[in-house]
This record gives structure tokens, sequence and C-alpha cells, in this order.
């Protein structure tokens, strides 16, 4: 499972012309399952983002979680975190898991998230959606589940 978080502002994800997800002060999790991930996956990954230290301290530094600034988080599927241009200008995302499948795990890691205490707004699975943000720092951070990175 791969994931792109980004500390933000604010947050919200549109649909349709109809926003249905928002979020003020938090994070925006882009969250990409590959095929072979399991609900050990989910969990490792709502327990990785709702823990992050990415929240300055009264010291400056960043040693706060999400849940110690009292967040939330925007999670919205992102299946094209698995794509791969490594040997071409178009991705193939032959390594995403199957939708099916792919959406229990997206959401299972939600609800690892909200098991954390936190609110989670989503977006649409497998729609086209516009994500708006703003992001604070700026600050972003790439995590995978399988650490190959």
């Amino acid at each position: 499972m791969r994931c792109v978080v980004q500390r933000v502002l604010e947050a919200e994800v549109s649909s349709g012309g109809q926003t249905v997800g928002t979020i003020a002060h938090g994070l925006v999790a882009l969250i990409g399952v590959e095929q072979g991930d399991t609900e050990k996956d989910a969990r490792y990954m709502a327990d990785k983002i709702a823990k992050l230290r990415i929240f300055e301290d009264d010291q400056g530094k960043m040693n706060r979680s999400v849940i110690d600034v009292a967040g939330s988080v925007l999670a919205v599927s992102q299946f094209t975190l698995l794509g791969d241009a490594r040997g071409q200008n178009r991705p193939g995302f032959t390594r995403a898991e199957e939708p099916e499948r792919a959406n229990a795990l997206y959401e299972a890691c939600c609800a690892g998230l909200e098991m954390n205490g936190l609110y989670v707004a989503r977006g649409i699975f497998r729609a086209h959606m516009q994500v708006r943000l703003v992001n604070d720092g700026p600050v972003t951070i790439l995590l995978d589940s399988r650490k190959t990175f």
C-alpha cells in the first residue's frame, strides 16, 4: 500500500460538481492499493498516518501527530500511485490491485484511521474527483507499507 500524505490547512474533494468530503486542519492521504496487499498493510498504513509526527510542537519541531493536534484526514483512493513509468512515458498500472479488493482495503485503512480517533472524510472510490488543498509547509511525505522507499 502506498500513500502520499500532505499536511494541510484545509482540503476538499468533489465529484460531479458536488463536494463529497472536506476537512480543516489535518492531513490529505492519497492511498493506493497494490496487488498482494492485505489487512495488515491497511492497519500499518492507518497507524502510520495517524501517528506520523509532522506537525510542529511548541519549539517549532515536527513532533506532533494529527491526533495530537486534533486534526482530521481527507482520504482519497488513488490507484495511479502504483503507476510505473520507468521504461516508458506512459505509466503502466499492472501493480494496482483489482477494484473490489482495492476498495475493501482502502475502506479498511479509513476504518483504522477512525479507530485512532480521527475524523475521516472520503472521496468516492473509482470516481473522477477534484482535490483542492492548502498545503501547510509544504510538508509532503511518501509512505509504503512494504517499505520499498
